[in-house]
């Protein structure tokens, strides 16, 4: 079968096309699941959708009955890593009297540990590498990832501004430079984490040092979680 051929679904006792739901989402979930282990282990040129179906343990052909492309599948593998990672660590909001860099030292070291220890952080890397081959996958990750992150960013660093916790308002004006800990940290780590591995939260860790000021004496550390 060509790469590009769909598979027809299997006919229903009715002569229709029917699938029942929970299997239709358990089948649709597996791709995923396969799809994101073979981009991060191959690269997304280097994936085909019947590897994917074959990863996952389906007919060659099963990933087109769900995905209409390997661009729509990309798609879904990032909603469903933000779904997982947000599902397990949710952000929230800080307490009311809570410092911006407390609340932030408190929630996300947890999220990048988790991302680090699962290796989905080569998700970057990838893009790094394969985004200017592909813009239509480069805009699905700008718009599924780094958007939201963004605008997250922005409320935070507008309410340390407010708060007068930073000297400027470089963070809301710019927030990509928050996120920059863990992006310099996935590049490092795929070009040099055999011979110097970097701690992508230590590293963000240090950079709240850097926006914030260091933490006062006595205060309590990062929650190891």
């Amino acid at each position: 079968m060509a790469e590009d051929a769909r598979e027809p679904a299997a006919p229903a006792a009715d002569g229709g096309t029917a699938a029942r739901p929970d299997r239709t989402a358990a089948t649709r979930q597996a791709l995923v699941q396969a799809a994101l282990a073979l981009f991060l282990e191959r690269g997304f040129k280097a994936t085909r959708m019947s590897d994917v179906a074959a990863a996952a343990g389906l007919a060659k052909g099963t990933t087109y009955l769900h995905f209409k492309d390997k661009e729509s599948l990309f798609a879904d593998v990032l909603r469903g890593v933000l779904t997982e990672t947000g599902g397990r660590r949710r952000i929230g909001r800080p307490r009311p009297d809570e410092p911006t860099r407390a609340f932030l030292l408190r929630t996300v070291p947890p999220i990048l540990r988790e991302l680090q220890a699962s290796g989905r952080f080569g998700i970057l890397y990838l893009m790094a590498r394969e985004g200017p081959q592909f813009p239509a996958v480069a805009d699905t990750y700008h718009e599924t990832v780094i958007v939201p992150v963004l605008r997250l960013v922005r409320i935070y660093a507008r309410r340390a501004e407010r708060r007068g916790e930073v000297r400027s308002d470089a963070l809301s004006r710019l927030p990509i430079i928050f996120v920059a800990p863990a992006i310099l940290s996935a590049l490092w780590n795929n070009l040099f984490g055999r011979a110097s591995p970097l701690d992508v939260a230590a590293v963000f860790e240090g950079y709240l040092d850097l926006l914030f000021g260091p933490a006062p004496a006595g205060s309590d550390g990062p929650q190891q979680t």
